[in-house]
């Protein structure tokens, strides 16, 4: 195995991964050669239905409970923002 030393990282890149390690139950390093894995993995290799699935099951989790806003309601707020650019009420 070959040893990797990243220099001169802007801290709050750092943390950012330093969270994303910890949401996922990793260490940094084990996150940072997860990334690395992910971006440079042959691309030619279709993903496979259950890989999708499970993809997109632990985004799911992951996003569960933060209380966003739904699509419909970021809709209706572009559209009325939209609205009153276009039609300003009076005050």
């Amino acid at each position: 195995m070959s040893t990797l030393t990243v220099r001169n990282l802007d801290e709050d890149l750092v943390r950012r991964l330093r969270i994303r390690a910890a949401e996922k139950g990793r260490s940094a390093e084990a996150e940072h050669r997860e990334i690395l894995r992910d971006a440079l993995a042959p691309h030619d290799t279709p993903i496979t239905l259950a890989e999708k699935l499970a993809r997109l099951e632990e985004f799911r989790r992951a996003t569960a409970g933060r209380g966003g806003p739904t699509s419909t309601e970021l809709l209706r707020e572009s559209r009325e923002m939209r609205m009153q650019q276009l039609i300003p009420l009076p005050e």
